[in-house]
């Protein structure tokens, strides 16, 4: 069994521990404040108790443990997978990361299960050459495992200088040995639209990649330069921008609720559709995968509750939120969530992602159209299929 799985295993053990002892340790350092009486007593009482669990585990466990930082990053990725703690060392190397010139291995990345997910991967990068997939679980870079570091570190990690290496070992679904892998990072070029004309040129197909302004941009010209066309907006893979990838949805939404944003102590946002921002009534059929990742998300869950078009394809991956870095005493940090988007729906993305209302994947057994250009491309397929019985 590789020790993905057998960590896999206690990750349900420090969710439930976390707490405890983080209580602890704040109560310790202070953060908690005045003690206020009244509702607070029965806090502060489970605060001894967690005290003694804590000072028991070190005294008596097998070895010493040093439960401080993995109990906060336990906490903090107990609550969402963007939250996280980060030690002082790493919060001084966060903040004095470089903005440009960064060289990457191609990969979006998330956590799941306390490990180090893949949630798409950038076409023709490192990442991609070697086969890595949306799903693959990292379960360690260099020697240290990701159960054991923050998202936050995760990135800074996978990021360098051209031309330098890092190794990983990648546990792939369905197969128990891990793979290890080394890539080179390279500063890796955007991709560019993809566009293609489908079923005797009625059906216009349009593949963002990246939603970003520019992008965005390009994709409104595409749809004024082929009115009357039908369209497939394929999402799959794809992320960027928040407020972009609304923007994308308002082409194809004339009026409405679009999303909103809010927390706990974040003022409610919504966004509404504009209608000088529509730009198309023509059918259209949005693709997305697993693959697509929080700006993707939102404008998906826009034009189908909508019903301004059918998504197809796979649940989407569940992301969509707004950090808050918040200094500790002690030289460390909190990059905390303060706020989620939701649909028009009332569904947070993060927590619920996005259904297709028409559910395939790339192994579906379903007919191959003639003029589909890769014949195992089943949710293209299937977008076609639908199109094709619709009117301009």
């Amino acid at each position: 069994m590789s020790r993905f799985f057998q960590r896999l295993i206690l990750v349900l053990a420090v969710v439930v521990v976390a707490p405890l002892v983080v209580a602890s340790i704040f109560s310790e350092r202070g953060w908690f404040g005045v003690h206020a009486g009244g509702e607070q007593d029965g806090a502060y009482n489970q605060i001894h108790v967690y005290q003694q669990v804590l000072r028991r585990i070190q005294s008596d466990y097998v070895t010493d443990p040093n439960m401080t930082t993995g109990a906060l990053h336990g906490l903090l990725e107990s609550l969402d997978s963007d939250s996280s703690y980060l030690t002082p060392t790493e919060y001084k190397i966060w903040k004095e990361r470089p903005t440009t010139g960064v060289a990457q291995v191609g990969i979006t990345v998330s956590k799941r299960y306390g490990y180090a997910t893949v949630v798409n991967v950038l076409p023709g990068s490192p990442a991609d050459h070697e086969h890595v997939a949306d799903g693959d679980v990292i379960e360690a870079i260099g020697d240290t495992s990701t159960r054991e570091l923050s998202l936050a570190v995760i990135r800074l990690m996978l990021d360098g200088k051209p031309g330098t290496t890092v190794s990983l070992t990648l546990v792939k679904p369905r197969k128990a040995d891990p793979d290890k892998l080394t890539l080179t990072r390279t500063i890796v070029p955007e991709p560019a639209l993809g566009e293609q004309q489908y079923l005797d040129a009625s059906v216009l197909y349009l593949k963002p990649a990246v939603i970003n302004s520019d992008r965005v941009d390009q994709v409104a010209a595409k749809i004024k330069a082929n009115k009357g066309k039908k369209i497939v907006l394929d999402l799959r893979d794809t992320g960027g921008d928040e407020e972009e990838g609304l923007r994308l949805a308002n082409f194809f939404v004339e009026k409405g609720t679009l999303a909103t944003l809010e927390g706990q102590k974040y003022p409610k946002v919504t966004f509404a559709a504009d209608p000088a921002k529509y730009l198309t009534n023509a059918p259209l059929v949005v693709l997305v995968n697993r693959g697509s990742y929080g700006t993707a998300e939102l404008a998906a869950s826009a034009i189908a509750f909508a019903k301004r078009g059918d998504v197809v394809g796979e649940r989407t991956f569940g992301e969509g939120s707004v950090q808050k870095t918040i200094d500790l005493p002690d030289g460390a940090a909190l990059l905390l969530t303060v706020a989620k988007y939701q649909g028009p729906d009332g569904k947070k993305i993060q927590d619920e992602a996005v259904t297709p209302t028409v559910q395939t994947n790339a192994n579906a057994d379903e007919d191959v159209q003639d003029e589909t250009p890769d014949k195992d491309d089943k949710p293209l397929d299937k977008a076609l299929s639908i199109l094709k019985g619709k009117n301009s």
